[in-house]
């Protein structure tokens, strides 16, 4: 306890937001936000859906098809998640260890990215091929979901409670700018040879991850009981079920998650499912969607940032609302769109609500959790999301899949199924009463 007092009094000297974000600790901290950030934009958004549906996807029938193959490798890696995630939170807990987990589920989704690139450069069976890069997808996903369980939790050792919401947004907007490096990877794509971007992105992703590596220095936890120390795996799922049992102690965490769910399964598989929809009803060409995205990108580093002080300004609980009012337009305007121009707004409105998100998401949840059940409820809170994971990406492709006999209208439907469920989690927001308890 000594370490961390000293660690925020260190940093409330510093004075200045400026000087927080010159800190290699907090820099190499970020870092790994960007090099995430890659992986995430080129792989799940952009390139593994295109290389499906340029694959599979042969007619407007087959598009829909090529989605509910996108939708349910994201939901199967959800799954992993699901099983998985809480126990990391109870394995912070128990053992302090953040940075050394982190790094290896880091190394391991490099490892597979890179898989996927070999797989789908071997022509000789292609249904075995397609096979591979899927499965390698869903591993490299879970690797990377996993290894922000302890990314998300390491940022209570990094400020005092002043300085979080800026080193929050401060991480998600240098995140997002990764997005922009991430896409020069497009260079090496040729006409319909998604598959090229698989390795390059493996790379950059490995580049991005070595300043983590190298500059935050996790301190030892005090041993003072060995018995405490050790971590069975299987035996922390005692805890999990102990947390659920203690929800009506902790009645505004219950309440944050759930309204995190349906927010998140909403943002996730719109995000998720952008690209082939954007081609496919929308008329966008790649070049198009491309273009596109670098605007989100833009409109996430902004409104990372901006949330980042306007939470700080009005607190994390309005913060997202905001954002929860934002998401809604964009996915009504998405819905509806018959023209171009009417995406292009819901894109950059999907940018801001998604670099927003994180800010004020994980602002409350350091606000809301008892300090001994941080590392938990952060574990929880993963839990949270990707139980809504499975159930989005579910949803949309069984609605693709039971609608493709109407073309690009299955896709509408899809995507209205999200709108409900970002209108759910909004109400129970504003009905919560949030109390650290």
């Amino acid at each position: 306890m000594k370490t961390k007092t000293k660690r925020v009094e260190s940093k409330m000297k510093k004075g200045s937001s400026f000087a927080v974000y010159c800190s290699l600790p907090i820099l190499g901290w970020a870092l790994y936000d960007f090099a995430n950030t890659i992986f995430s934009s080129n792989i799940t958004t952009i390139f593994f859906p295109f290389y499906l549906q340029e694959t599979i996807g042969k007619n407007d029938e087959l598009n829909q098809v090529a989605s509910t193959f996108i939708s349910y490798a994201n939901a199967l890696a959800s799954i992993l998640l699901v099983i998985f995630s809480p126990l990391f939170g109870v394995m912070i807990d128990r053992t302090g260890k953040k940075k050394q987990p982190l790094v290896t589920l880091a190394l391991l989704s490099i490892a597979c990215t890179a898989g996927m690139g070999i797989a789908a450069f071997w022509q000789e069976n292609a249904s075995l091929s397609l096979l591979m890069v899927i499965l390698l997808f869903v591993l490299a996903k879970f690797f990377y979901h996993s290894s922000l369980v302890f990314y998300d939790s390491m940022i209570s050792d990094l400020g005092n409670e002043k300085e979080l919401p800026l080193i929050s947004g401060f991480g998600v907007a240098i995140g997002y700018i990764g997005t922009l490096v991430g896409l020069l990877v497009y260079l090496f794509v040729g006409d319909g040879q998604f598959h090229h971007a698989f390795i390059p992105t493996a790379l950059l992703y490995f580049l991005f991850t070595l300043p983590l590596i190298l500059w935050v220095k996790e301190e030892r936890k005090e041993k003072s009981d060995e018995k405490e120390e050790r971590f069975s795996f299987f035996n922390g799922y005692k805890d999990i079920i102990q947390t659920f049992r203690e929800a009506k102690r902790h009645k505004s965490i219950f309440l944050f998650m759930l309204t995190y769910f349906f927010l998140n399964d909403a943002i996730a598989t719109s995000i998720a499912m952008m690209a082939v929809y954007a081609k496919a009803v929308v008329g966008f060409t790649t070049d198009m969607f491309i273009v596109l995205y670098l605007i989100s990108t833009v409109a996430s580093v902004i409104g990372s940032f901006l949330f980042g002080y306007i939470t700080r300004s009005v607190g994390a609980r309005r913060g997202i609302t905001y954002v929860a009012f934002i998401l809604i337009m964009a996915l009504i305007l998405a819905v509806t769109a018959v023209r171009s121009a009417a995406f292009w707004i819901s894109g950059s409105l999907f940018g801001v609500a998604l670099g927003a998100m994180w800010v004020t998401t994980r602002t409350l949840i350091v606000e809301l959790s008892p300090p001994n059940k941080a590392g938990q409820f952060f574990g929880l809170f993963a839990f949270s999301g990707k139980v809504s994971a499975i159930l989005g990406p579910a949803v949309y492709g069984t609605v693709t899949l039971v609608f493709a006999h109407t073309g690009n209208l299955a896709s509408r439907l899809a995507l209205s199924s999200l709108l409900l469920f970002a209108v759910i989690g909004l109400f129970i927001h504003l009905r919560t009463p949030y109390e650290q308890e």
